[in-house]
């Protein structure tokens, strides 16, 4: 599969076959996120690839939604503010969109290897920073659980290229 064919063919899973994927798929999986272009090259993120049982409960506990039962694996990318590149001009943080280049990155690795996964922002930031021992500068911004779709994703529905872009 090409990237064109990830991104074409990628979508939000909300269903898991049992059972993690190897460690070799998630470590390649994670892999794509360590190569993940960041602003000066700071790599301001730390992954932590979660299978461990008590742990994915408090982890769906920060997003109780009865699908994510069905995910046995979970990576939580954590942003470091104080590792991140800050624009000169406004004191920007780029922590946030280093992450989330290197979330994508994962999910499009993902796909390729036949995995599904669903990018996840709106849970309780606290109670996974206070159960995960995060750091004062550390913030968990992804919750991605990952593994092998148990039914078909619904087709994406897009706006149309007229109404996302334009060439000047």
């Amino acid at each position: 599969m090409d990237v064109k064919q990830a991104i074409e063919e990628r979508r939000s899973v909300r269903k898991y076959k049992a059972g993690a994927p190897s460690h070799q798929e998630l470590t390649e999986v994670m892999e794509a996120a360590r190569l993940a272009p960041t602003a000066c090259n700071k790599q301001p993120f730390r992954l932590l690839c979660v299978t461990d049982e008590s742990t994915l409960d408090v982890l769906r506990s920060a997003y109780e939604r009865e699908w994510l039962k069905s995910a046995s694996c979970m990576i939580v990318v954590i942003a470091d503010h104080s590792q991140s590149w800050h624009r000169g001009n406004d004191g920007k943080d780029h922590a946030d969109i280093d992450a989330a280049i290197a979330t994508d990155h994962m999910t499009l690795r993902a796909a390729e290897l036949g995995l599904g996964t669903c990018w996840i922002c709106n849970f309780d930031a606290a109670k996974v920073h206070r159960n995960l021992n995060l750091g004062e500068s550390e913030e968990a911004v992804v919750l991605l659980p990952i593994g092998y779709a148990a039914d078909e994703p619904k087709p994406k529905v897009r706006k149309s290229e007229g109404e996302m872009y334009k060439f000047l």
